[in-house]
């Protein structure tokens, strides 16, 4: 039995001795018999919490940063009005912090034999599954002074997914892609391009272009265009490992990198290339592979949610493994990894060789703007040496990605804002000049 608020509200004004506080309740009714038996009379005509049922309803998934709605249904099956309150209880995450998560508590009449619908809505600050946690009933009776209080489980996931904001930039790269691919055919060289249509030949056009057997059949001088390769093969590697797990802002720099992910497999699916993901630290956290066209997006965001940087160094050698096994065939291969000098040195460049042999490889990483904001800090003694931590910072960075690029990798390098739209162009000028 629980006592309410208007139970000691009475007491308070004198209208129970305070023996009715005490422990036992031979005790208090010995005391104050007539009133004791208002309680004990209230606490039997209030609705029973354990024949209550429940049934979930509502959104599964949402992006982060948006809000998701929970339908609970509370059904009454007893003879006996139920006036309750109710806590709908979710993990600390699935509101911003320093809400008072208002909208998890409901007071809720329901008639004998009948039912009502309440609504959770839910803003997560995280990715992942949010689960459900017990729901909390304190059924009061007629006269408010006593209530009976039990807990249900009623299990529901809400899975919140990446919040895909780089969205924004897609159609501006499918324009880019449209003057790349067919509508309008451009001359590009390079192996690995695929044939368009024959043109006349126009001063200036590369000679090496001409089609001398048209050329024989006709009076004017063809050349042959070309439009960019489709059905190339891509696949996403993301590093999960502990160097993922550092914020760059406000978010780790996973979070950037998914991002940039998304980015480029909505622009490439659109280029009618495939595109399969790996995440991997020291074993496989993701993997989605032969999806068409229309599933990879949303099955990469579904498999990305999920995913949360382990605190360990990545065994490059077993990524390497990891990738080769799975790509038998060229393909272009995109690393989002870390710069850092020591685990580029000590675990990518040993084995890079072995991915640029078979592969294209681009490895793009998340800058920190806050590192360059240091390097152009003047004015103080204390900002002369922010200025020449941030040089020295940036210059670590650059000869990372020049011994990079010597060993055959293309390197994008770009703040978490700029991070995705950079991928995504460093992507179609592969695509132009047939290196994928």
């Amino acid at each position: 039995m629980a006592l309410t608020g208007r139970t000691a509200l009475l007491a308070a004004l004198g209208s129970l001795p305070v023996g009715i506080l005490a422990p036992s309740w031979t005790g208090m009714l010995a005391v104050n018999a007539p009133l004791s038996l208002a309680i004990l009379c209230d606490y039997a005509l209030a609705a029973p919490v354990r024949t209550l049922q429940f049934t979930r309803s509502g959104d599964t998934s949402v992006r982060l940063g948006e809000t998701a709605e929970v339908q609970l249904t509370v059904t009454n099956p007893s003879r006996r009005r139920l006036r309750a309150h109710l806590r709908d209880a979710w993990p600390p995450s699935s509101w911003p912090t320093g809400t008072d998560q208002a909208s998890s508590r409901h007071t809720l009449a329901v008639p004998a034999g009948e039912r009502r619908r309440l609504t959770t809505f839910l803003r997560p600050t995280r990715r992942g599954d949010r689960r459900a946690e017990r729901i909390t009933v304190r059924s009061l009776g007629p006269l408010g002074l006593a209530a009976r209080q039990g807990n249900h489980q009623v299990p529901w996931t809400v899975r919140v997914l990446p919040p895909f904001t780089s969205r924004k930039h897609l159609p501006s790269r499918l324009a880019r892609l449209r003057e790349l691919d067919g509508r309008t055919s451009v001359l590009t060289r390079g192996e690995g391009t695929e044939f368009d249509s024959l043109r006349a030949y126009v001063p200036g056009d590369d000679t090496r272009s001409i089609e001398w057997r048209a050329t024989a059949r006709q009076s004017a001088v063809a050349v042959r265009t070309w439009r960019p390769e489709r059905d190339r093969h891509i696949l996403v590697v993301l590093d999960t490992g502990r160097t993922s797990a550092g914020r760059v802002g406000d978010v780790p720099r996973l979070d950037a990198s998914l991002d940039a992910a998304l980015l480029l497999t909505a622009l490439a699916t659109r280029a009618g290339d495939r595109v399969d993901l790996l995440a991997y630290d020291r074993r496989i956290r993701a993997q989605v592979q032969g999806r068409s066209a229309g599933e990879v997006l949303s099955a990469m965001v579904n498999a990305l949610a999920l995913v949360e940087p382990a605190l360990m160094e990545t065994d490059a050698r077993g990524l390497t493994a990891a990738v080769l096994a799975s790509t038998p065939r060229r393909s272009l291969v995109v690393l989002l990894t870390g710069l850092d000098a020591a685990p580029v040195e000590e675990g990518l460049l040993p084995v890079l060789g072995r991915l640029t042999k078979r592969h294209t490889v681009l490895v793009a990483s998340v800058a920190d703007p806050h590192v360059e904001q240091m390097a152009h800090a003047r004015g103080t003694v204390d900002a002369i040496y922010d200025a020449a931590a941030g040089a020295q910072a940036q210059a670590s960075r650059l000869r990372t990605a020049e011994q990079l690029r010597r060993h055959g990798a293309v390197v994008v390098d770009a703040t978490p804002d700029n991070l995705a739209p950079a991928l995504a162009d460093a992507y179609l000028a592969l695509k132009s000049a047939g290196r994928l």
